[in-house]
């Protein structure tokens, strides 16, 4: 490995940094000597810092510059957050390792108090509907407002006053050293998450099998399965990460569950469902959460 220099693809933010940083350290820990080095990548959601993510025109707005990157050669390996990934890779393209996941929750960072104490106009900054659907079901009386920017300008803007409060992944804030923000978890049980949230992906060209061998032992099992069955879910219901839903999957005593939800704008309306079933059928119990939302009503405001 000694004369092998790999290639990383990363966001130019601390935590995409980071992330790819420990993603290096992961693998020269397996292969000493192992030479990588990072090449940064702007791409249009990094460059846009203004308009919500909800209106985006297009998906991947993460990782379409980095993907291409992979295509042309220029990069060896891309380390995504997993939930900014579509569900429909390009062709040429293919997910060599999904390592175990962080924390999957999501956290509040506060001045006025928990996520069911905040005062009523509070202001909550947030640049997800699923999220934003999910505050008002705790707490009709805030007001969920869009936010933008890295983990650093949102807590800028949080102190500045902008806001009383915001949401933000978990899994972030661990791997920025920055835990000791957080005030409050936010249950899973009554807050759930983006699929795939606190899960990183390393993206590879699908014609590089020397690179699927060297990334293959970073691989979690459990991981993969459940993320599976929560990016099936998304899939199934055809759209992107702006799209009300959440889902989250774990394993236990063997068997894979899935929680899944498809809110209503404003917190109006919210379908859930559970399913468990084999790991090894991750995919297809997705699938089916999600052929249930469907036809319990999940996207019928959008055909309107």
């Amino acid at each position: 490995m000694k004369d092998k220099k790999i290639i990383f693809g990363s966001r130019g933010s601390k935590l995409a940094l980071a992330q790819t940083r420990s993603m290096i350290a992961a693998l020269q820990d397996l292969y000493p000597g192992l030479s990588c080095d990072i090449r940064i990548i702007s791409t249009s959601g990094d460059r846009d810092q203004h308009t919500p993510l909800t209106t985006m025109s297009q998906q991947g707005v993460f990782v379409r510059e980095i993907e291409a990157a992979l295509l042309r050669g220029s990069i060896d390996v891309a380390v995504h957050s997993l939930k900014d990934l579509p569900t429909q890779q390009p062709e040429g393209l293919l997910i060599a390792a999904i390592p175990a996941r962080e924390d999957a929750r999501d956290a509040l960072i506060s001045r006025a108090g928990g996520i069911t104490s905040l005062p009523s106009g509070a202001r909550v900054g947030t640049s997800s509907t699923r999220r934003r659907c999910q505050l008002l079901f705790l707490n009709p009386a805030i007001r969920a407002e869009h936010i933008r920017g890295n983990v650093d300008t949102r807590l800028r803007k949080l102190h500045n006053g902008e806001y009383e409060a915001i949401i933000l992944a978990a899994a972030g804030l661990h791997r920025l050293g920055m835990a000791g923000e957080i005030d409050e978890y936010l249950d899973i049980g009554h807050f759930l998450p983006a699929p795939a949230q606190g899960a990183l992906a390393l993206e590879i060209a699908a014609n590089r099998h020397d690179l699927r061998e060297l990334l293959e032992p970073l691989n979690d099992f459990n991981t993969r399965a459940a993320v599976l069955a929560e990016r099936e879910v998304l899939k199934t219901l055809g759209s992107g990460c702006s799209l009300p839903m959440a889902a989250h999957a774990f394993i236990d005593n063997g068997r894979l569950k899935l929680l899944a939800a498809y809110f209503r704008e404003q917190g109006e309306e919210k379908l859930t469902i559970t399913r468990s079933g084999h790991p090894e059928d991750a995919a297809g119990i997705g699938q089916e959460a999600g052929h249930f939302l469907i036809e319990h009503g999940a996207l019928q405001h959008l055909e309107k």
